[in-house]
């Protein structure tokens, strides 16, 4: 397998002096293309400034974070912004949405950041939101959305640039379980089309979906295992149609 992310020696440090507090502790991972990979652990383990860190979304106190083997932290600014928008999809638990703009909107941002063709964004906006189920709600305002909803516009987002990785952080976390399975299900066809998923998660059920899972404790790896995945759950409701193309 390729590897895509590695990580050496990491360390996050917030605070100084007498209030300093160490989020990791000299963390080193290798994460490989095409896996399914969970990182485990309780409120306040690291889990998540693991997750900032392998998304470039911050910068380490100490350590190197390489993406297909270049230190990262030897980018210039402009290179890992266009690296974030071009090669990384985000779905988190809190949406991170424009309310008073509609779906259609909230999917073209990445495109536009990205400074992708005007004549092109609407037609891949489009073809994410037929992935995910919700090419009708495109005009909708997305404050009009329920979560499971939002959720999926999320997903419709962070796939519109054709990511290599998606981080998805408690991407379940505020959903009843019957649209977290739709959720989930949306996630797991990606990652078998050979997207890297990376799933931040306090949810056993979710991680052992995962081919991979890595259990973090006050900012360290305590154990990183493969394993043989679960297949998640189908919804019971209508399948989300997957976009193919008409002959």
């Amino acid at each position: 397998m390729k590897e895509i992310i590695e990580v050496r020696n990491l360390t996050k440090v917030y605070g100084k002096k007498a209030a300093a507090f160490s989020a990791l502790k000299s963390v080193n991972l290798k994460i490989y293309e095409g896996e399914s990979v969970a990182i485990v652990g309780k409120s306040g383990s690291g889990k998540s400034t693991l997750m900032h860190l392998l998304a470039l979304l911050d910068t380490p106190t100490q350590g190197q974070v390489l993406i297909d083997g270049e230190n990262a932290s030897k980018m210039k600014k402009r290179k890992v912004n266009k690296l974030r928008s071009n090669r990384f999809g985000f779905v988190f638990q809190q949406f991170f949405m424009n309310p008073n703009d509609t779906v259609l909107e909230n999917v073209l941002l990445p495109l536009k950041i990205a400074k992708v063709k005007r004549s092109t964004r609407k037609k891949r906006a489009m073809t994410a939101l037929k992935i995910v189920g919700l090419e009708d709600k495109a005009k909708n305002k997305a404050n009009n959305l329920s979560g499971g909803q939002k959720q999926r516009v999320c997903i419709a987002r962070a796939i519109v640039n054709s990511p290599k990785i998606i981080f998805a952080d408690e991407p379940t976390g505020n959903l009843d379980s019957a649209t977290g399975d739709k959720i989930t299900d949306l996630l797991f066809r990606l990652n078998q089309k050979g997207v890297t998923l990376i799933i931040v998660t306090h949810d056993e059920d979710l991680a052992k979906l995962c081919g991979r899972v890595i259990r973090i404790s006050d900012g360290k790896i305590i154990s990183d295992k493969r394993q043989r995945a679960v297949a998640p759950r189908r919804p019971a409701a209508k399948k989300v149609p997957v976009a193919r193309k008409r002959g």
